[in-house]
Protein backbone atom coordinates (compact mmCIF):
# COMPACT_ATOMS: atom_id res chain seq x y z
CA UNK A 1 0.00 0.00 0.00
CA UNK A 2 1.44 3.43 -1.21
CA UNK A 3 1.44 6.18 1.32
CA UNK A 4 -0.34 9.45 -0.68
CA UNK A 5 2.03 13.00 0.13
CA UNK A 6 3.35 15.46 -1.27
CA UNK A 7 6.71 14.11 -3.12
CA UNK A 8 7.79 17.52 -2.36
CA UNK A 9 7.54 17.55 1.33
CA UNK A 10 9.00 14.39 1.94
CA UNK A 11 12.19 12.37 0.42
CA UNK A 12 11.01 9.18 0.16
CA UNK A 13 13.36 6.09 -0.20
CA UNK A 14 14.08 5.12 -3.38
CA UNK A 15 14.17 1.22 -3.79
CA UNK A 16 17.39 0.43 -4.25
CA UNK A 17 17.78 2.76 -0.65
CA UNK A 18 15.04 0.75 0.71
CA UNK A 19 16.60 -2.30 -0.67
CA UNK A 20 19.31 -1.11 1.79
CA UNK A 21 16.97 -0.42 4.28
CA UNK A 22 14.49 -2.95 5.26
CA UNK A 23 17.22 -6.17 5.29
CA UNK A 24 19.48 -4.41 7.64
CA UNK A 25 16.48 -4.00 10.16
CA UNK A 26 14.65 -7.14 9.88
CA UNK A 27 18.35 -8.95 9.83
CA UNK A 28 20.01 -7.19 12.39
CA UNK A 29 16.33 -8.38 14.85
CA UNK A 30 17.18 -11.35 13.60
CA UNK A 31 20.54 -11.78 14.51
CA UNK A 32 20.75 -10.43 18.05
CA UNK A 33 17.96 -12.81 18.63
CA UNK A 34 19.82 -15.96 17.36
CA UNK A 35 23.16 -14.74 19.10
CA UNK A 36 20.83 -14.57 22.48
CA UNK A 37 18.98 -18.11 21.84
CA UNK A 38 22.39 -19.51 21.12
CA UNK A 39 23.78 -18.01 24.59
CA UNK A 40 21.09 -18.61 27.06
CA UNK A 41 20.43 -22.30 25.03
CA UNK A 42 24.35 -23.45 25.97
CA UNK A 43 25.44 -21.05 29.05
CA UNK A 44 21.92 -19.24 30.30
CA UNK A 45 23.16 -16.07 29.90
CA UNK A 46 21.64 -13.27 27.62
CA UNK A 47 23.26 -11.40 24.78
CA UNK A 48 23.07 -8.16 26.55
CA UNK A 49 24.15 -9.95 29.82
CA UNK A 50 27.17 -11.05 27.42
CA UNK A 51 27.96 -7.95 25.81
CA UNK A 52 28.56 -5.73 28.98
CA UNK A 53 30.81 -8.48 30.59
CA UNK A 54 32.80 -8.18 27.25
CA UNK A 55 32.56 -4.73 27.07
CA UNK A 56 34.41 -4.69 30.72
CA UNK A 57 36.51 -7.49 30.00
CA UNK A 58 37.97 -5.18 27.23
CA UNK A 59 39.08 -2.51 30.32
CA UNK A 60 42.59 -2.80 31.68
CA UNK A 61 40.66 -2.55 35.14
CA UNK A 62 37.68 -4.93 34.09
CA UNK A 63 35.68 -2.05 34.88
CA UNK A 64 33.68 1.10 34.09
CA UNK A 65 31.76 3.82 34.56
CA UNK A 66 28.07 3.48 34.45
CA UNK A 67 27.48 6.00 32.00
CA UNK A 68 30.92 5.46 30.08
CA UNK A 69 29.07 1.68 29.41
CA UNK A 70 25.89 3.28 28.77
CA UNK A 71 27.15 4.99 26.22
CA UNK A 72 29.49 1.85 24.81
CA UNK A 73 26.30 -0.67 24.77
CA UNK A 74 23.50 1.96 23.09
CA UNK A 75 21.62 1.72 26.53
CA UNK A 76 19.90 4.26 28.93
CA UNK A 77 21.63 4.87 32.35
CA UNK A 78 18.19 3.33 33.66
CA UNK A 79 17.74 0.61 31.97
CA UNK A 80 21.77 -0.45 32.05
CA UNK A 81 21.20 0.56 36.14
CA UNK A 82 18.63 -2.45 36.16
CA UNK A 83 20.49 -5.10 34.22
CA UNK A 84 23.47 -4.26 36.32
CA UNK A 85 21.70 -5.12 38.86
CA UNK A 86 20.43 -8.37 37.92
CA UNK A 87 23.82 -9.39 37.17
CA UNK A 88 25.24 -8.20 40.53
CA UNK A 89 22.60 -10.33 42.16
CA UNK A 90 23.88 -13.23 40.04
CA UNK A 91 27.86 -12.64 41.18
CA UNK A 92 28.81 -11.67 38.01
CA UNK A 93 29.37 -8.02 38.33
CA UNK A 94 29.82 -5.86 41.15
CA UNK A 95 29.54 -1.72 41.68
CA UNK A 96 32.02 0.31 42.99
CA UNK A 97 32.57 4.01 43.45
CA UNK A 98 34.09 5.43 40.63
CA UNK A 99 38.40 6.14 42.14
CA UNK A 100 38.35 9.40 40.17
CA UNK A 101 34.88 10.79 40.86
CA UNK A 102 33.09 9.67 43.95
CA UNK A 103 29.91 10.49 42.75
CA UNK A 104 30.13 8.03 39.74
CA UNK A 105 29.43 4.77 39.86
CA UNK A 106 31.40 2.36 37.99
CA UNK A 107 30.72 -1.52 37.05
CA UNK A 108 33.31 -3.96 37.78
CA UNK A 109 33.64 -7.74 36.53
CA UNK A 110 33.52 -10.78 39.44
CA UNK A 111 35.59 -13.99 38.97
CA UNK A 112 32.58 -15.23 38.32
CA UNK A 113 31.85 -12.71 35.55
CA UNK A 114 35.22 -13.67 34.25
CA UNK A 115 34.50 -17.19 34.25
CA UNK A 116 31.13 -17.11 32.63
CA UNK A 117 32.82 -14.82 29.84
CA UNK A 118 35.58 -17.40 28.97
CA UNK A 119 32.95 -20.20 28.68
CA UNK A 120 30.50 -18.31 27.00
CA UNK A 121 32.30 -16.27 24.16
CA UNK A 122 33.42 -18.91 21.99
CA UNK A 123 29.22 -19.98 21.28
CA UNK A 124 28.85 -16.19 20.91
CA UNK A 125 32.07 -15.91 18.45
CA UNK A 126 31.23 -18.91 16.66
CA UNK A 127 27.62 -17.72 16.22
CA UNK A 128 28.44 -14.63 14.48
CA UNK A 129 30.88 -16.47 12.37
CA UNK A 130 28.10 -18.48 11.13
CA UNK A 131 25.15 -16.07 10.97
CA UNK A 132 27.27 -13.19 9.81
CA UNK A 133 30.87 -12.49 9.22
CA UNK A 134 31.34 -15.54 7.49
CA UNK A 135 28.68 -15.38 4.86
CA UNK A 136 30.50 -11.89 3.92
CA UNK A 137 33.49 -11.27 1.62
CA UNK A 138 36.49 -9.67 3.16
CA UNK A 139 35.58 -6.36 0.84
CA UNK A 140 32.08 -6.47 2.45
CA UNK A 141 33.71 -6.63 5.59
CA UNK A 142 35.67 -3.92 5.30
CA UNK A 143 32.53 -2.22 3.47
CA UNK A 144 30.17 -2.41 6.38
CA UNK A 145 32.49 -1.54 9.07
CA UNK A 146 33.46 1.71 7.57
CA UNK A 147 29.41 2.40 6.34
CA UNK A 148 28.44 1.75 10.26
CA UNK A 149 31.08 3.68 11.80
CA UNK A 150 29.60 6.54 9.53
CA UNK A 151 26.57 6.02 10.98
CA UNK A 152 27.40 5.68 14.68
CA UNK A 153 29.90 8.54 14.51
CA UNK A 154 27.13 10.51 13.15
CA UNK A 155 24.95 9.75 15.75
CA UNK A 156 27.42 9.88 18.34
CA UNK A 157 27.24 13.95 17.46
CA UNK A 158 23.50 13.76 18.86
CA UNK A 159 24.26 13.02 22.11
CA UNK A 160 27.31 15.01 23.18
Amino acid sequence: MAVDADPGETRWLTETEMTAWRPYIVATLRLRQRLHRELVEAHDVSLIDYEVLAALSATPTGSMRMTELAALLGSTKSRLSHQIGRMERAGHIRRGSDPEDKRGVTAELTGHGVALLRTAAPTHVAGVRAHMIDLLTQDEQVALGSAFSRVLGHLDEFDE
